[in-house]
């Protein structure tokens, strides 16, 4: 197994460049669509993380109670998830065939667990506002030749990162991440 690196810090020219790199996502190939996400999920992980602390950090200042019953919340909901679904075949299954439903799901409880304790606001704001922002710029930006070499040497295993990590868990990583090698090595030839 290859040794687990954080990726760097992207510059903020990479990151949010003008509206020339930023275009909006081709929603009737849900495939390229899908690619696009997950390229710029690896590539960013770091500038993500980033934008998370802040946003959780801004909210948790208001109510650092809520909030951090809120992250306990999530993080127990996806760690038994992802033990459910290694350990049982269905959700296994369910988790290899609908990935993003699977997804939806460990968020949707999460929701439901948090509005038994009366932090639904919280969990609004400090746990799905980092998500949804973090999807909107995966989706709309459009990736360079850089970010297709590093999700290539990813992909390849020659590094291991924690999103990769947690793609992984999701069931997002495996056959995806041959899909947009295939894809590159496409790109890359023509």
């Amino acid at each position: 197994m290859a040794k687990v690196e954080v990726a760097p810090l992207r510059s903020w020219d990479d990151f949010f460049p003008g509206t020339e790199r930023f275009a909006k996502p081709d929603v009737r190939d849900l495939q390229k669509w899908n690619n696009r996400v997950l390229c710029n999920l690896l590539y960013y992980q770091t500038n993500y993380l980033a934008l998370a602390i802040i946003v959780f950090l801004l909210v948790g200042l208001t109510n650092p109670l809520g909030m951090f019953m809120g992250a306990t919340v999530v993080t127990l909901v996806f760690l038994g998830s992802v033990w459910v679904g290694e350990n049982k075949a269905v959700i296994k299954n369910f988790k290899k065939q609908y990935p993003s439903m699977f997804v939806f799901l460990v968020m949707t409880a999460s929701y439901c667990v948090m509005s038994m304790f009366g932090g639904v606001m919280v969990f609004m704001f400090g746990i799905t506002l980092p998500l949804v922002l973090i999807f909107a710029h995966a989706s709309l930006r459009l990736r360079n030749m850089k970010n297709k070499l590093e999700n290539k040497i990813e992909g390849a295993g020659l590094k291991k990162s924690p999103m990769g990590l947690i793609l992984e868990a999701l069931g997002q990583q495996e056959e995806n991440l041959n899909k947009i090698q295939d894809f590159l090595e496409s790109k890359l030839k023509e």
